[in-house]
């Protein structure tokens, strides 16, 4: 451990954090202590710091939305792809791993391109996003993804891949990013349509005022808990002859998660510091000094419920690490 630390402190310097308390680093507000962590600021330092990390564990960080780390800490080195550029060409954008979801939709607009507007709200990266295809408002990442610059493992050694989203087999919430530790977004290049400008910074403060009023602000809270829940046809006929469940719902095949914890009456449920948010079903929060153990607790008594009441087995959207 100390050749390591020696090593990350000789080429990064006081930019390399010891034992430190991941709760400062998600919006969930909670977390143990990371052995290591570190910003990288440029695919060059990305790839010296994964070469001395070694055989050591490494846990890619983004912007700490739809996280939750473990309350004892976790042994690895945590890397935060600090790539923040954006560039804009015709209707070609390029972002950086690390760019602010929020961020890209609102230069988008401004440029007069549409088709990320959705994004506004979104909390987190442009990594996480891809990494999770993340979603809301009816857009998805996948739907306006050129391509993604992926450093993918291969015998041994960090190689620069495109991807698209074929090739990142992109589905509802859902990534090969997730399934595989030794991929890690570092640039991704979407393709937007035109629109006018004042249109689309009328859309974005049309979705953020949805959000206001729609999810819990100002709160410890990881965004959506569980995916909305997929149905088929056969499915759907059983579970409406014990839900009245809405058309747009029914047409979809896919019924919405905070819905769900709505007719389980589950609303403010609390275990500890962790709660079910009084506005939005498919939101916990950290009401009071949540731990990660408390969260879990929450999010299995949720699934106990739908599975025993229901038979709806729901899945959750958030990656937990420990």
């Amino acid at each position: 451990m100390n050749d390591i630390t020696q090593h990350l402190k000789d080429v990064f310097g006081d930019r390399l954090k010891e034992n430190e308390s991941m709760a400062k680093h998600t919006n969930f507000r909670i977390g143990g202590p990371a052995s290591w962590y570190l910003e990288v600021r440029s695919t060059e330092e990305l790839l010296k710091a994964l070469e001395i990390a070694g055989g050591n564990r490494v846990v890619i960080h983004g912007g700490g939305s739809n996280t939750l780390y473990a309350d004892q800490g976790i042994d690895a080195l945590f890397l935060v792809p600090a790539l923040r550029e954006i560039s804009i060409e015709d209707n070609r954008v390029v972002a950086g791993a690390g760019v602010l979801s929020g961020l890209l939709a609102r230069k988008t607009a401004e440029a007069g391109l549409a088709g990320l507007e959705w994004m506004i709200s979104l909390p987190g990266t442009i990594g996480g996003a891809v990494r999770g295809n993340a979603g809301c408002f009816g857009g998805e990442i996948k739907d306006n993804l050129k391509l993604a610059r992926v450093l993918v493992k291969t015998d041994g050694a960090w190689v620069l891949k495109e991807m698209t989203s074929e090739d990142l087999k992109m589905s509802y919430r859902h990534s090969l990013i997730k399934e595989n530790q030794e991929l890690i977004v570092v640039e991704v290049v979407f393709e937007l349509g035109s629109s006018d400008v004042e249109t689309l910074k009328a859309k974005l403060d049309e979705n953020l005022a949805k959000r206001k009023t729609s999810q819990p602000t100002n709160v410890g809270s990881a965004g959506c808990i569980f995916k909305n829940y997929e149905v088929s046809d056969s499915e759907l006929e059983t579970l409406k002859e014990k839900l009245d469940i809405p058309e747009a719902m029914q047409s979809s095949h896919r019924i919405a998660a905070g819905w769900i914890v709505d007719q389980l009456d589950l609303k403010g449920k609390q275990i500890g510091g962790a709660k079910i948010s009084d506005v939005h079903g498919n939101f916990l929060v950290n009401d009071a000094s949540a731990s990660a153990d408390e969260i879990m607790q929450l999010i299995s008594f949720v699934k106990t419920r739908a599975r025993n009441e229901l038979g709806i087995h729901l899945q959750e959207e958030i990656q937990y690490v420990q």
